[in-house]
């Protein structure tokens, strides 16, 4: 049986940026990881480290001991997908534009590692289980802007149906929101809302 990781190991993956699974440590406590079999290092710089599959497991597993009673506080730079929620915090440009392209190089990784046949065009399981999210990454990695107090962009939301998240913006730029998310894996079309006649985007991650 493969021996658990360490408490300072676990704490590490905890901390695992929730999107990507990109962590942040010391070269040696990343480098432990590694050797475990729970991180990779990413081949392009900046040479990120990301959890594997392994990892991740180890991540939704309920931990060992309780945790602390203080509230977590969420730590400065974790990435997260703008799903077009007008209370998403406000970031210098440059600096989110780095982190959205090593969040996606980051994902195309983790396609690459947990699809059986490797391929890196098809989403992954990770992906099926945050649909709003990774549909996001998808559309703001191809430089699609979300919605917000001062930009009329996307907007995703969760469904009623398995596996499909609807994005809704202005409707001139449905088609090209469909064509990203067909680009990056998705099966994705316009639809109309019955009772409101307003049109949308539906979208499901493809399997074959």
């Amino acid at each position: 049986m493969t021996r658990p990781p360490t408490a300072a190991q676990r704490r590490l993956i905890d901390a695992a940026d929730p999107v990507t699974g990109r962590l942040r440590g010391t070269p040696a406590q990343l480098a432990a990881l590694v050797k475990r079999g729970l991180a990779f290092r990413h081949p392009r710089p900046p040479h990120d480290h990301f959890l594997t599959p392994a990892g991740h497991r180890i991540r939704e597993q309920e931990p060992a001991a309780p945790p602390d009673p203080a509230p977590a506080q969420p730590e400065p730079g974790v990435f997260t997908a703008r799903t077009g929620d007008a209370a998403e915090p406000v970031q210098d440009e440059a600096v989110r534009a780095r982190e959205v392209r090593s969040a996606w190089q980051g994902l195309l990784e983790l396609r690459r590692m947990t699809n059986p046949d490797g391929a890196a065009e098809r989403p992954c399981g990770w992906e099926r289980s945050h649909l709003v999210q990774a549909a996001a990454l998808a559309l703001e990695a191809a430089g699609h802007r979300p919605a917000g107090p001062d930009a009329d962009g996307y907007r995703v939301r969760a469904t009623a149906q398995p596996e499909a998240v609807a994005v809704y913006g202005p409707r001139a730029a449905l088609r090209a929101w469909a064509d990203t998310l067909e680009r990056a894996g998705w099966q994705a079309g316009e639809y109309t809302e019955p009772r409101t006649r307003i049109r949308y985007v539906l979208a499901s991650p493809r399997r074959v």
